[in-house]
């Protein structure tokens, strides 16, 4: 295997900064980084990504149980998520699939999710999963390989700064 060409946000400096600093921006929202990164993986496992499912099973938190990160394809039929978890994941399958249905996002879905978020924490999810879609078909689109990015020194500049934060 072999990527077509570098990663266009890596190849295109000044869009990784932006990139980041959108993803960064839903921290803070009052939404749980574990419910965040549960709608990076589905978003990641319906695009076919492999860099960012290979990531999401890397760079897991010690605390998140790996049954849960194996049953995010089947969360309607595992007993790993919460309600809340539950809607997220709904909301996020609706909004990366918006053209699998004429209503994409139903307001069932929505109004499920709105019961267990406010509106800053709806924003939150909205646009990780947004940029989690960004990055799913930039890496699909070229061809990245998963695994490939973990040995590269921008992902030991990565684990670093998170490492750091995180302290």
């Amino acid at each position: 295997m072999q990527a077509r060409i570098q990663n266009p946000a890596m190849f295109l400096s000044e869009a990784m900064p932006h990139l980041q600093a959108l993803a960064k921006s839903t921290d803070h929202a009052g939404v749980p980084a574990e419910t965040l990164a549960l709608a990076h993986l589905r978003a990641s496992q319906i695009n076919g990504c492999g860099v960012c499912v290979d990531m999401a099973f890397r760079y897991k938190k010690p605390e998140e149980a790996t049954e849960r990160l194996f049953a995010v394809s089947a969360w309607r039929d595992t007993p790993y998520f919460t309600d809340a978890e539950r809607a997220a994941l709904a909301l996020t399958e609706a909004v990366t699939r918006l053209a699998d249905r004429s209503d994409p996002v139903p307001d069932e879905v929505w109004n499920e999710a709105k019961r267990h978020y406010n509106d800053p924490q709806l924003a939150a999810i909205l646009l990780h999963v947004a940029v989690t879609n960004v990055w799913n078909r930039l890496n699909v689109a070229t061809r990245q390989i998963a695994g490939e990015w973990a040995k590269s020194a921008d992902a030991k500049k990565w684990v670093d700064k998170a490492h750091s934060a995180a302290r």
